[in-house]
Protein backbone atom coordinates (compact mmCIF):
# COMPACT_ATOMS: atom_id res chain seq x y z
CA UNK A 1 0.00 0.00 0.00
CA UNK A 2 1.36 3.67 -0.66
CA UNK A 3 2.22 6.03 1.86
CA UNK A 4 -0.44 8.99 1.91
CA UNK A 5 0.84 12.19 1.65
CA UNK A 6 1.10 14.09 4.67
CA UNK A 7 -1.51 16.85 4.81
CA UNK A 8 -1.08 20.46 5.98
CA UNK A 9 -1.63 19.72 9.89
CA UNK A 10 1.53 18.24 10.50
CA UNK A 11 2.94 21.68 9.32
CA UNK A 12 0.59 23.71 11.75
CA UNK A 13 1.78 21.72 14.82
CA UNK A 14 5.06 23.16 14.04
CA UNK A 15 4.27 26.67 13.54
CA UNK A 16 4.28 28.34 16.83
CA UNK A 17 1.64 30.44 18.14
CA UNK A 18 0.99 33.83 17.66
CA UNK A 19 1.72 36.46 19.75
CA UNK A 20 -0.54 39.21 18.20
CA UNK A 21 -3.82 39.09 16.51
CA UNK A 22 -2.00 40.19 13.25
CA UNK A 23 0.55 37.64 13.49
CA UNK A 24 -1.84 35.02 14.01
CA UNK A 25 -3.51 36.44 10.61
CA UNK A 26 -0.48 36.84 8.23
CA UNK A 27 -0.08 32.51 9.49
CA UNK A 28 -3.50 31.65 8.53
CA UNK A 29 -2.67 33.70 5.31
CA UNK A 30 0.22 32.00 5.27
CA UNK A 31 -1.07 28.86 5.68
CA UNK A 32 -4.08 29.55 3.40
CA UNK A 33 -1.70 30.17 0.54
CA UNK A 34 0.39 26.91 1.22
CA UNK A 35 -2.44 25.33 0.50
CA UNK A 36 -4.10 26.95 -2.56
CA UNK A 37 -0.61 26.04 -4.22
CA UNK A 38 -0.73 22.52 -3.32
CA UNK A 39 -4.23 22.31 -4.84
CA UNK A 40 -2.56 24.26 -7.79
CA UNK A 41 0.47 22.23 -8.25
CA UNK A 42 -1.74 18.96 -7.85
CA UNK A 43 -4.36 19.67 -10.15
CA UNK A 44 -7.17 19.58 -7.50
CA UNK A 45 -7.82 23.27 -7.42
CA UNK A 46 -11.62 24.50 -7.34
CA UNK A 47 -12.56 27.09 -9.89
CA UNK A 48 -12.33 29.63 -6.99
CA UNK A 49 -8.86 29.62 -6.47
CA UNK A 50 -7.68 29.67 -10.01
CA UNK A 51 -9.69 32.43 -10.81
CA UNK A 52 -8.53 34.16 -7.59
CA UNK A 53 -5.05 33.45 -8.81
CA UNK A 54 -5.89 34.82 -12.47
CA UNK A 55 -7.18 38.00 -11.42
CA UNK A 56 -4.17 38.59 -9.50
CA UNK A 57 -2.36 38.09 -12.34
CA UNK A 58 -4.00 40.40 -14.71
CA UNK A 59 -3.21 44.08 -15.94
CA UNK A 60 -6.12 45.67 -14.24
CA UNK A 61 -5.36 44.36 -11.18
CA UNK A 62 -2.05 45.59 -11.42
CA UNK A 63 -3.00 49.38 -12.39
CA UNK A 64 -5.37 49.29 -9.59
CA UNK A 65 -3.00 48.16 -7.29
CA UNK A 66 -0.52 50.88 -8.41
CA UNK A 67 -3.69 53.24 -7.86
CA UNK A 68 -4.25 52.68 -4.48
CA UNK A 69 -0.48 53.04 -3.88
CA UNK A 70 -0.48 56.25 -5.31
CA UNK A 71 -3.80 57.21 -3.10
CA UNK A 72 -1.51 56.11 -0.72
CA UNK A 73 1.38 58.51 -1.03
CA UNK A 74 -1.14 61.46 -1.84
CA UNK A 75 -2.65 60.65 1.56
CA UNK A 76 0.57 60.56 3.23
CA UNK A 77 1.56 64.00 1.32
CA UNK A 78 -1.35 65.59 2.69
CA UNK A 79 -0.92 64.30 5.93
CA UNK A 80 2.59 65.89 5.90
CA UNK A 81 1.50 69.16 4.42
CA UNK A 82 -1.34 69.51 7.44
CA UNK A 83 1.27 68.81 10.34
CA UNK A 84 3.76 71.54 8.23
CA UNK A 85 1.03 73.92 8.29
CA UNK A 86 0.23 73.65 11.83
CA UNK A 87 3.67 73.90 12.78
CA UNK A 88 4.20 77.14 10.94
CA UNK A 89 0.89 78.65 12.69
CA UNK A 90 2.25 77.63 15.96
CA UNK A 91 5.84 79.56 14.98
CA UNK A 92 3.95 82.48 14.06
CA UNK A 93 2.45 82.59 17.21
CA UNK A 94 5.87 82.20 18.86
CA UNK A 95 6.93 84.96 17.21
CA UNK A 96 4.31 87.32 17.79
CA UNK A 97 4.86 86.43 21.29
CA UNK A 98 8.31 86.96 20.91
CA UNK A 99 7.86 90.41 19.42
CA UNK A 100 5.42 91.51 22.28
CA UNK A 101 7.72 90.35 25.12
CA UNK A 102 10.37 92.46 23.39
CA UNK A 103 7.76 95.65 23.07
CA UNK A 104 7.37 95.14 26.65
CA UNK A 105 3.86 93.64 27.05
CA UNK A 106 3.46 90.37 29.06
CA UNK A 107 1.99 87.25 28.14
CA UNK A 108 -1.21 88.44 30.59
CA UNK A 109 -1.84 91.75 28.43
CA UNK A 110 -4.38 92.01 26.33
CA UNK A 111 -3.55 93.27 22.59
CA UNK A 112 -5.80 96.75 21.68
CA UNK A 113 -4.68 98.52 18.35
Amino acid sequence: MAKKKESGTDLTRKIRPALTPEAEENQCIHLAMQRAKEQLMDGTASSQVIVHFLKLGSSKEKIEKEILERQKELITAKTDQIHSTKQTGDLYADAARALSTYQGRSDDEEFYD
